[in-house]
């Protein structure tokens, strides 16, 4: 078994020679892989195939490309005449992706590759290393309170199973998987339960009862932890009760989530209700996690790209204790690692992982918010401080893959890129904003709204209708409940709105100077309107640990549901609003 320091060693050596191991990458995934269906087509007739032929023969390829053969895969079709359709190796289940966008996840084939296991096993094991590093395990201190929802498990017609990638590792009964959940504060009954808001109440009702020994705070993504404690801040009173009594509320109705938790709580503890209650009593939220939790040490999630908006509140939330970032891993493959998980989501670099997958860089113009052609680079080929889309090969069935994420090549470490992540790619050219644009624009709209109104955004969305003529840009905003009484300042969230206009990027500047772009319309929407968004995104596929508020929205539905929600609406081109 490989010590920490021999993990670490593995991956500084992997970039020391970069262009070499991703070579190597791609031939042993050709080696394996070229007699696919997929590939056939393309690869048919070539002898020796380096990776400018594989680059010359096979196209850029997006999901829809994949999708029949996924669809039969799912359905138990796995390939006539013994060709399998997109990797020789055995099919084991199925991950979501988010989906969030479009409200309909995507089906990520998982098959059991030893070269791909070994890769992710060592990016893993890799940043489990790192966060040792800086945080050597405590014997007395050990317990995490990790916000993960191991729900939404269905099956294919074929008898696979269909799950989030963060549930694939709690999965069976082995005992490295016992041993992981031992360092959990909620039982496993709690991850695996069938109800998200429920599970989210037993995690926090769990890890205060286990508040003498929790060492860090993890949510996959930051809006899991805003999210978490959000509903905390509403719900703290109810916990209080339910330790005091030492149970769950009658809303818990899962028996065996219900009878798991009553074991944790270990009778009732009216000395820790107690003390909890002084505490939220004050109703000071800053630096709770200390509050209640003395001893933990680090707090951890993903906080770059749409995660960046979440920030200031989790750093609210958690005073003194540090926030560490994530690392780059997709439902597809391992892409990046973060060296150094202290750094703010503004400065957090991804080291390219070589053996992870065969990478490639489209070159993306941000000024028009739209790739440069299709000629991709690899490693040698990127320079610093440009602009590329992530191109994928994988050990699992994706082929010149377009991964949807653009990143910024900041620098080198050794001969590996470092990148940011900024932004999702845009669909098409026909996006009048950039998701990184609206961010922006909304950043600088937060700050007037909380200046001028006293005004805390929650959340927010936008759409460009582009059936209206001229289209037309939407945004939808969420505002904390009780901020102000909006219809009667109409007048200044026009004000604001104005400047928010102002605020967005080239491309809607000059459609909107041409008139080919009618005047911003923003939507006040109820409270707690993303997160019966999130509800719906649920009941159609979207695992609770992985979904993402949508920052651009492409589905009518959504659409229609939020201006169901609208409170009030500001059109820049009406006088009454």
């Amino acid at each position: 078994m490989m010590t920490d320091e021999d993990i670490l060693k593995k991956l500084e050596d992997s970039t020391k020679n970069a262009t070499r191991h991703q070579l190597e990458t791609l031939q042993s995934i050709l080696e394996r892989q070229s007699g696919v269906r997929y590939l056939q087509p393309y690869l048919s007739g070539c002898c020796a195939i380096d990776a400018a032929t594989y680059k010359r023969a096979v196209p850029l390829s997006c999901y829809d490309d994949y999708a029949d053969h996924i669809n039969q895969l799912a359905g138990g079709d796995h390939g006539q005449n013994d060709q399998p359709l997109l990797s020789v190796d055995p099919l084991v289940c199925f991950f979501y992706s988010s989906g969030t966008s479009l409200m309909k996840p995507k089906l990520i084939p998982y098959f059991d590759s030893a070269l791909s296991k070994a890769a992710s096993q060592i990016a893993h094991q890799g940043s489990g290393a790192i966060l040792r590093r800086l945080f050597p395990p405590k014997h007395d201190v050990n317990k995490i309170l990790f916000f993960i929802y191991s729900n939404n498990i269905t099956t294919t017609k074929a008898g696979f199973k269909v799950m989030a990638a963060s549930a694939f590792p709690l999965q069976g009964s082995s005992n490295k998987n016992l041993s992981r959940l031992s360092r959990h504060s909620s039982p496993r009954e709690v991850i695996v339960g069938s109800n998200f808001q429920h599970q989210m109440y037993c995690h926090l009702l769990c890890g205060l009862r286990n508040y003498e020994f929790i060492d860090g705070i993890i949510s996959p993504y930051a809006i899991g932890l805003v999210r978490a404690f959000s509903f905390f801040e509403s719900k703290w009173e109810q916990l209080c009760d339910d330790l005091e009594n030492g149970c769950p509320c009658l809303d818990i109705t899962e028996v065996a989530m219900r009878d798991s938790v009553i074991e944790v709580l270990g009778g009732p503890q009216p000395d820790l209700s107690k003390r909890i209650r002084s505490i939220c009593g004050e109703s000071n939220w800053s630096g709770i996690f200390s509050k209640l939790w003395p001893n933990v040490r680090y707090i951890k999630c993903i906080t770059t790209g749409s995660m960046r908006q979440y920030c200031s509140k989790i750093k609210n939330y958690a005073g003194e204790v540090p926030v560490l970032g994530g690392d780059y891993f997709a439902s597809e493959c391992c892409v990046g690692i973060n060296l150094d998980i202290t750094q703010p989501p503004q400065t957090t670099r991804f080291v390219m992982l070589p053996t992870a997958a065969y990478f490639e860089f489209l070159p993306f113009d941000m000024e028009k918010n739209e790739a440069v052609g299709e000629e991709t680079v690899d490693f040698s080929g990127v320079e610093i401080g440009k602009m590329y889309e992530v191109v994928v090969t994988t050990y699992r069935g994706f082929y010149r893959y377009r991964l949807g994420d653009i990143v910024k090549v900041v620098d080198f470490y050794n001969s590996s890129p470092q990148v940011e992540f900024v932004m999702r790619a845009p669909k098409g050219s026909f996006e009048i904003i950039s998701e990184r644009d609206l961010m922006s624009a909304m950043e600088s709209f937060q700050m007037m709204l909380r200046n001028v109104m006293a005004v805390e955004i929650v959340e927010f969305a936008g759409y460009t209708n582009l059936e209206s003529s001229p289209k037309k840009l939407m945004i939808f905003v969420e505002i904390r409940e009780g901020c102000t009484k909006l219809r009667d300042s109409v007048a200044i969230l026009r004000r604001c709105c104005s400047s928010l206009e102002d605020a967005f990027g080239s491309i809607y500047k000059v459609q909107r100077d041409r008139g080919e772009i009618s005047p911003l319309s923003v939507s006040i929407v109820k409270p707690g309107t993303f997160d019966r968004l999130l509800q719906v995104a649920i009941e159609k596929g979207v695992p609770a640990s992985q979904y993402k508020p949508p920052k651009i929205v492409r589905n009518r539905e959504i659409v229609e549901f939020m201006e169901g929600c609208s409170l009030v609406t500001v059109r820049l081109d009406s006088l009454d609003g």
